[in-house]
């Protein structure tokens, strides 16, 4: 009866190790991960009369939003306002 127990507080650990592995693992296994589709970027020359609204409405499909376009073109390009210069080169997404 005395070298029972003490197999018990030698297992206890193992079970406890394997539950846990069970535990951390499972839920990483039945998740999905959605990553977003990689943005395709085009270069264009800005010319005269070109706003940054016009570049992007020029290049949001239809049902896309104008705003968010904007939003890109400021974000990938470090602009740090809307003023855009004649020649100016921007990447924007296609």
């Amino acid at each position: 009866m005395y070298g029972t127990s003490k197999r018990k507080l030698t297992l206890m650990p193992l079970v406890a190790l394997g539950g846990l592995s069970l535990a951390v693992t499972l839920p990483a296994l039945s998740s999905t991960v959605h990553a977003a589709p990689p943005v395709a970027y085009t270069t264009v020359t800005v010319h005269s009369g070109q706003t940054l609204w016009s570049v992007a409405e020029a290049r949001t499909p239809a049902t896309g939003d104008v705003q968010s376009t904007v939003d890109q073109i400021i974000a990938t390009n470090h602009l740090t306002g809307a003023n855009l210069q004649i020649g100016q080169k921007l990447r924007v997404p296609r």
